[in-house]
């Protein structure tokens, strides 16, 4: 399946290319992310059959790792263009309307037919498959409880009474936590 997969979605003609090629970091960067690698990637038996939906983002990814950002470009592909021009965004403190301005301008300057995504929305969602992602969990704004496990449903705060949510206006029809937690899960990480 990985051979078939690998040589019909990205410029690799079998797996032990990819594997061997250790000569593009954003592959790298692909393969460390989805946790792949060139022992377990040929551990996977030859099978006739489409892949899941993580497998097809994994190979998307490759893919975009290995096309160049235009033809005949050889110093930056689709997924290393758009890590750079992230890199940038983070560096230096960025808006995403600011981020989007500097996409115009480079699309502008690049020959047509180029690669590069068009703003930060279809950029984020091309990144999206490389990030370790979090878990949003509302706490008392005194900072007393989580609202997490068997304390999820509460509405209030078990030790000083507080309202978990904002009231609601007219304008606001959902309900919003006074504060949140980001928990960033380790296991993933290591």
């Amino acid at each position: 399946m990985v051979e078939r997969v690998v040589g019909s979605t990205s410029s690799a003609s079998n797996m032990h290319e990819v594997g061997n090629e250790n000569n593009n970091r954003y592959r790298n960067m692909v393969m460390d992310a989805m946790r792949m690698s060139e022992g377990n990637a040929s551990e996977f038996p030859n099978i006739e059959e489409e892949p899941n939906a993580d497998a097809a983002r994994f190979f998307d990814l490759l893919k975009d790792s290995d096309e160049p950002l235009w033809d005949g470009c050889t110093n930056h592909s689709k997924l290393s263009a758009v890590a750079q021009v992230f890199t940038l965004k983070s560096d230096h403190g960025l808006s995403e309307a600011g981020y989007d301005k500097i996409i115009e301008w480079a699309r502008s300057i690049l020959p047509e037919g180029n690669k590069l995504k068009e703003n930060f929305y279809a950029a984020k969602s091309m990144m999206k498959p490389l990030s370790l992602g979090y878990q949003k969990i509302d706490m008392c704004p005194n900072f007393c409880m989580l609202y997490y496990l068997e304390n999820a449903e509460l509405t209030e705060c078990m030790t000083c009474g507080h309202s978990r949510y904002k009231p609601r206006t007219r304008r606001v029809k959902t309900l919003v936590a006074y504060k949140k937690l980001r928990y960033f899960p380790i296991i993933p990480r290591l």
